[in-house]
């Protein structure tokens, strides 16, 4: 058991007094992940893809507009309670404030956009919108529309 002293510094049992300690408070999510969700269910179709897609949308938005990217949108970061609310998980790729000119190399492949594959100086909030395309198509469909993105895949040649 843990006690805490003065200005809120934790004091162990063998008296050690431990500074700087940060403490993170999440919301439990019940549901468990958008992943097992397309896994169970397959393809959901145009209405499914829509009922989340305002979800994504809507958070995508507020992240964006606080300026923040996560660049690692994908089935398995996106979390779901009981009543199919998204919460988006794991941003240890996101950054913020200077996002409009990033070279680094995160994210997924099979959701990573191409401008990051290639070395490409990009806005990290259109490949944040490229993820969400990937994710909206495997909702609708039930499966990827590539394993990549590049111009040897035949959906991601078709949208070239």
């Amino acid at each position: 058991m843990y006690e805490y002293g003065d200005a809120g510094k934790v004091v162990k049992p063998s008296g050690r007094i431990i500074d700087n300690l940060v403490y993170i408070v999440m919301e439990f999510v019940q549901g468990g992940l958008l992943f097992d969700l397309c896994q169970t269910m397959g393809s959901m179709g145009e209405d499914a893809g829509r009922f989340f897609l305002h979800q994504m949308l809507d958070s995508i938005d507020y992240m964006h507009s606080r300026r923040v990217v996560h660049r690692d949108l994908k089935l398995e970061n996106i979390l779901i309670d009981d009543q199919l609310n998204l919460k988006l998980a794991d941003f240890g790729f996101a950054c913020y404030k200077n996002i409009d000119a990033l070279n680094s190399y995160r994210g997924t492949m099979t959701y990573m956009a191409p401008e990051i594959k290639e070395g490409k100086t990009y806005k990290g909030t259109n490949v944040d919108m490229f993820s969400i395309g990937v994710i909206l198509f495997i909702i609708v469909q039930g499966i990827f529309p590539f394993k990549e993105a590049r111009k040897e895949e035949y959906f991601y040649n078709l949208l070239l």
